[in-house]
């Protein structure tokens, strides 16, 4: 899979861009604030629908003007697309696939497939548990979209759950509805649960073996999903089962607290480097590595699961790597579209065996200076 060419109006500080781009390599040099991200957002932006960098739509937009579009041109195995975005700021995002609106912008999953890495993804050790269940659930909805669904559908419940259970605290004459929210919950949150679990687990294998590759078999990298509604995941029945009883178990103590301990927003995942975990015991530089791994195991993953490579797309990270780490990491550009920025003249010569196009970016303008 890759993006043949790249069309911004008024997206952030781009006000008119036509870009070709390589089917391989492209990399992007610049100072900082001129575009840089900005341009791997669009990119992410016709991927998931919305931003990598925000919650907020219309932060995408030129300051100056009320609307901005985004066009991508992306071919690949049975792949002939042309995804449209446009953001306004007083109405509802439009996306459009060859020209015909979705109505659902769930729908668009699965139409770009991308794997991003910036400096700001060593929150995925460094932060807490939401943050990895945002990098997981980004990735799942990639490769199975109805999560996404799920997911949702289990958020929504778990707010009107919670919402009753603060009301209770003063009337508790509203069991029977938190019966029927707990049945809701249960039925969306177990898809969630074995949806997570079998992309960890899978992760966990992938990422482990490039960790060893990337460290020359000095470190192991493990990764385990952590829940507490249940502890082995092969049986969604059991999982449903487990569930029930213990929201039934808790409501007590919910009602008391105003909101449901039991449940996957409370999930997590557990990184260790040699059997110790990465938060509190890894160097800047081992956590570097184990991001790095994931990354590329979600590489392995999405190739697994869609039989095709996705787009990566490298924010200001090459930099920050050793030289066998850079050069571990370049060797995987032969297979797959890489979109790479950087502050620096970075060392061309690690490129010299690539198919690439070279460009520089100057306050939003953007110009082809090598091949």
């Amino acid at each position: 899979m890759y993006v043949d060419s790249v069309r911004l109006i008024n997206f952030r500080n781009y006000m008119d861009l036509n870009l070709e781009l390589n089917k391989k390599v492209n990399i992007f040099i610049g100072k900082n604030a001129q575009g840089k991200t900005n341009l791997l957002e669009s990119i992410y932006l016709c991927s998931a629908g919305k931003s990598f960098r925000t919650n907020v739509d219309k932060d995408m937009i030129n300051i100056k003007k009320n609307q901005c579009y985004v066009g991508a041109k992306v071919f690949g195995n049975h792949i002939d697309k042309f995804i449209e975005i446009k953001l306004e700021r007083n109405k509802p995002k439009r996306i459009k696939i060859n020209k015909l609106e979705l109505e659902k912008n769930r729908d668009l999953y699965g139409g770009l497939n991308v794997v991003v890495f910036s400096p700001e993804d060593l929150r995925i050790i460094k932060d807490g548990p939401s943050e990895r269940r945002n990098f997981i659930d980004r990735e799942i909805s990639q490769i199975k979209p109805v999560y996404r669904y799920n997911l949702n559908r289990y958020n929504k419940i778990l707010f009107q759950r919670n919402n009753l259970l603060k009301n209770m605290r003063m009337n508790k004459k509203n069991k029977h509805l938190i019966d029927i929210f707990n049945m809701q919950m249960v039925k969306s949150g177990s898809k969630v649960i074995i949806d997570r679990a079998r992309f960890v687990e899978n992760l966990a294998l992938s990422s482990r073996k490039i960790h060893r590759d990337i460290t020359y078999g000095k470190e192991e990298l493990l990764l385990k999903y952590r829940t507490n509604v249940v502890e082995r995941f092969d049986d969604i029945l059991y999982i449903e089962k487990k569930f029930m009883e213990k929201l039934e178990k808790d409501i007590n103590n919910d009602i008391l607290k105003g909101t449901t301990k039991i449940g996957p927003h409370r999930d997590d995942i557990d990184i260790f480097i040699n059997n110790m975990d990465s938060k509190t015991f890894a160097s800047q530089g081992q956590q570097r590595t184990a991001v790095l791994s994931m990354k590329l195991a979600e590489v392995d993953i999405i190739k697994e699961e869609k039989e095709d490579f996705p787009v990566l797309l490298l924010d200001d990270v090459l930099s920050e790597l050793d030289k066998d780490r850079r050069k571990y990491l370049i060797h995987t550009f032969r297979d797959l579209q890489t979109i790479i920025t950087s502050t620096d003249i970075i060392d061309l010569g690690e490129f010299d065996s690539l198919e690439k196009k070279i460009f520089c970016i100057e306050n939003g303008n953007v110009n082809s200076n090598a091949n």
